[in-house]
């Protein structure tokens, strides 16, 4: 590709710039920083006719966020970047969050150059290295401009190769400022002269066991992860579900993995169906599954233990993890389960798919009971509303192709409950899962929005986590971004009050917040802003909302409560033996 650069010596930036163009990469989210100039001179001059562009946030925190969010929303790997020092140690957070996720991003951070270090100079002397190797996949350190192709084909392998994730390169300011040679720019490599393109298939003696296995099934339930997104897997798990009528539900991660309703059972195990099959499935067929907190780690008493499990994940970390299993193949979910479909089609008895038919009717049956739980909840009028009847509210006003960012704590866990109960399309809900972490909303609802600009991005998120990353308001304005956050108003760190309420007499302490105007917090950085409390009130606001065509904060009271989720968590503690039996 040609690239008209300016007349001006080629430096390390040049370079930077250029590779990560053969990459494909169009946005860079961060803050710009002394060391990181020559990076941001080279967009500036040549860079942005070439599609390549920064994104300026507010907080380095949040442009770790955005960048996890459009890596999540694309499916291709999200970049942000951090000057040496406090811009660097404050994208620890966003990265964190990405890594426990298995979510693909380049972390740019700047370094000061080796002849300045253990004099005191300003931002130097931090171990970055060192801070970033627990949850990065791979760091890699420049001093020269031609390390610069070489450390990012590292890069960009690690972290979309096998289980994705996050990696660090790290730049002294001496790789972005000495000049870059023609031969410098020649080691660049497409992306598939350096790393495979194609995916890894499953061991066909697996295949073969897994199949036999199923063989012998009465009733086969189908558990779907994240790995099935990051696959691009939709087609091929909902053809294997729908084929064969196995009933079929996904972990947190997971939702968005299935696309049908016929053989769905939930996202999560507060619906009656998945807890359901979960208690009497005899055979599991895991998908780029995590048997983590989202499933209560398999176990009892939610989860049978004399059932099989076949375990299919492309890190072999993962398999046996929390179960045992019977059959483990190590591979790619979409290769893997193209392979299952062959042999199934060759060899597979016709008669089983009556009994599975019956097995899955009968769960379909059980799912109608989540639906009079619903219509219940809705009778309750009282106020401040109960939490369920916001989300319902909402989901029930949003197109099917909306984009819905969870934030904050319990009301994450109250949203699940309606979300997962019917199949959302993929890539359409974002949530930063395994660390649970706090302040990801408004972040990655921007992240969304420029990764889908044509699609209504809509965030919930609670009174607590709305102000950890609240001055991105002004980026959001900022990017003319019509992102709409709804603000669940409980005046508590509602999860934490949960455990209190529950495990410890009710005895609060640091729980609760005073009454805030977020409404005109919001109103001050350019949005548009309502608050409420009623019910009915919910649709009109939305509208208004969208309406506006600004970024708009709704802030809506409720009351708190304990979600029933918790209940479960507490059933798996009580049984490991904490907090008495």
């Amino acid at each position: 590709m040609f690239i008209n650069m300016s007349k001006q010596m080629k430096n390390g930036g040049d370079l930077l710039v250029k590779c990560l163009i053969n990459e494909g990469i169009t946005t860079i989210f961060g803050i710009v920083g002394g060391e990181l100039l020559k990076i941001y001179d080279a967009i500036e001059r040549w860079g942005r006719e070439e599609g390549i562009d920064t994104v300026m946030v507010r907080h380095e925190q949040a442009g770790g966020h955005m960048a996890d969010a459009w890596a999540r929303a694309t499916g291709e790997i999200g970049v942000c970047l951090g000057t040496a020092g406090p811009g660097v140690s404050h994208l620890i957070p966003a990265v964190a969050a990405a890594n426990a996720d298995s979510i693909p991003m380049l972390v740019i951070g700047a370094q000061v150059g080796r002849m300045f270090e253990n004099i005191g100079m300003l931002q130097g002397d931090l171990d970055q290295m060192s801070l970033m190797k627990p949850i990065t996949k791979l760091q890699v350190s420049v001093e020269e401009p031609h390390e610069i192709p070489y450390a990012v084909q590292r890069c960009m392998k690690a972290a979309m190769c096998g289980r994705r994730g996050p990696v660090f390169l790290e730049l002294r300011e001496t790789a972005l400022v000495r000049e870059a040679k023609e031969e410098d720019f020649k080691k660049i490599l497409t992306p598939e002269q350096y790393r495979p393109i194609f995916r890894p298939a499953g061991n066909i003696e697996g295949i073969k066991k897994a199949v036999e296995l199923l063989k012998s099934a009465k009733k086969p339930l189908i558990v779907a992860g994240g790995g099935v997104l990051a696959s691009e897997a939709f087609n091929e798990i909902n053809k294997l579900s729908e084929t064969y009528k196995i009933p079929i539900g996904t972990t947190s991660s997971g939702i968005g993995a299935v696309t049908m309703d016929e053989t769905f059972v939930g996202g999560k195990l507060t619906a009656i169906a998945y807890r359901r099959a979960a208690a009497e499935a005899d055979v599991i067929l895991s998908f780029g599954c995590k048997w983590d907190h989202t499933i209560i780690y398999g176990s009892s008493p939610i989860w049978n233990q004399n059932q099989k499990l076949i375990q299919v994940d492309i890190d072999p970390s993962e398999i046996g993890k929390n179960r045992p299993v019977s059959v483990a193949i190590i591979g790619d979910a979409k290769s893997v389960i193209i392979q299952l479909l062959e042999e199934m089609e060759k060899s597979f008895p016709k008669g089983t798919i009556t009994e599975w038919s019956q097995w899955n009717d009968y769960l379909q049956d059980v799912r109608k009971q989540d639906k009079n739980q619903i219509e219940k909840m809705l009778k309750f009028d009282k106020l401040p509303m109960k939490p369920h009847r916001l989300i319902y509210e909402m989901l029930d006003f949003l197109p099917d192709d909306a984009q819905i960012v969870i934030d904050g704590g319990d009301i994450y866990v109250f949203a699940l409950d309606l979300i997962s109960l019917k199949p959302r399309l993929p890539r359409s809900f974002f949530r930063s899962v395994s660390m649970g972490h706090l302040g990801t909303g408004i972040p990655y609802a921007i992240g969304v929005q420029m990764a889908k600009p044509d699609k209504l991005v809509i965030c919930l998120t609670g009174d607590g986590s709305f102000l950890f990353n609240v001055q991105e308001l002004e980026t959001a304005v900022r990017l003319n971004l019509p992102i709409i956050i709804v603000i669940a108003n409980n005046c508590a760190w509602g999860m934490i009050k949960s455990n209190q309420k529950l495990n410890f007499g009710k005895r609060y302490c640091d729980v609760d917040f005073p009454p805030i105007n977020y409404t005109e917090i919001a109103r001050s950085f350019g949005c548009y802003g309502e608050t409420l409390n009623k019910p009915e009130d919910i649709r009109p606001a939305l509208e208004r909302a969208i309406q506006s065509k600004k970024p708009a904060v709704l802030d809506i009271e409720i009351a708190f409560e304990t979600p029933p989720a918790m209940k479960l968590l507490g059933l798996f503690k009580k049984n490991k033996g904490l907090f008495g039996n």
